[in-house]
């Protein structure tokens, strides 16, 4: 009975150990130097010198497996790492695709924040619903927003360079300074908008509809605005000139043209029809 529960004793002390793994790996190590060691000690006392340098040049080449295998295998393994949480991040925007709640627009913008801190911008988010959410200093160039739904959220200086926002609801959010360069919106809607101080140059915005948008100090430069709505916008200050498609008709229905520059031919027939829309 004595010996049935010592042999017990040692084996719940070894299975104590065991769950311990710096003390597993600490008790390893010292009966391996005593092992190493002992075997050694006739070249320590005998050969010293020689034994020595075979011990350095061992040394050295740990050092290099350490510096060229071992930082290579870390390095790989983060990239693989990096690459497995961007691919979770995607899947978790396609799971929330399509789902209209409030859960489903906060996981996806955190989900594109997260792959923006991994410099990732082309985004699909295709038909994804982001209303009442904060996307300000968002980078989504080049992104596919198709059909989103964006409306009454915060875009402060987002970034939507050469993105695709065609037929996407941005109604009454607010995108003052956005940059939309290059954008393709057409069908987009942008009502009640504010958008002061936003780059649309080159934009296609055709059949856009700014209605009661605040487009003041807005870039809409070389942009491509045939059957876009402004009925009841204010475009003071706004860059309309070289646009492509655009007619005095669509401008007589805005709320102000005051100090908005616009191609001579049509400011000229603004001036003959309404002319308080360019006065104060």
């Amino acid at each position: 009975m004595k010996l049935r529960a010592s042999w017990q004793l040692l084996k719940d002390k070894v299975n104590d150990i065991l769950e311990k793994p710096i003390l597993t790996s600490f008790l390893v190590l010292v009966l391996l130097f005593f092992f190493v060691i002992g075997l050694s000690l006739p070249y320590y006392i005998h050969d010293f010198y020689n034994f020595y340098g075979q011990v350095l040049s061992e040394a050295h080449g740990m050092l290099f497996d350490i510096a060229v295998i071992g930082i290579l295998i870390f390095w790989l393994q983060a990239q693989g790492e990096t690459r497995l949480r961007i691919r979770t991040y995607k899947d978790e925007i396609d799971d929330f695709r399509l789902w209209t709640s409030e859960e489903a627009a906060f996981r996806t913008v955190g989900n594109i924040k997260r792959l923006n801190r991994h410099k990732i911008y082309n985004i699909n988010l295709v038909e994804c619903y982001l209303s009442r959410t904060n996307l300000s200093y968002v980078v989504l160039k080049e992104s596919n927003l198709n059909n989103a739904n964006l409306s009454n959220s915060n875009l402060i200086e987002i970034n939507l360079e050469n993105a695709r926002l065609n037929q996407t609801n941005l109604e009454n959010s607010t995108l003052n300074q956005a940059n939309l360069f290059g954008a393709y919106a057409s069908g987009a809607s942008f009502k009640d908008a504010y958008m002061i101080k936003t780059n649309l140059e080159k934009a296609f915005l055709i059949k856009a509809n700014f209605k009661n948008a605040y487009l003041m100090e807005a870039n809409l430069r070389g942009s491509y605005l045939t059957g876009a709505d402004f009925e009841d916008a204010s475009l003071y200050k706004a860059d309309l000139r070289d646009s492509v498609g655009l007619t005095a008709e669509q401008l007589l229905k805005a709320k102000t043209l005051y100090l908005a520059q616009i191609d001579e031919e049509i400011l000229a027939q603004i001036k003959e029809q309404s002319p308080e829309l360019i006065g104060k």
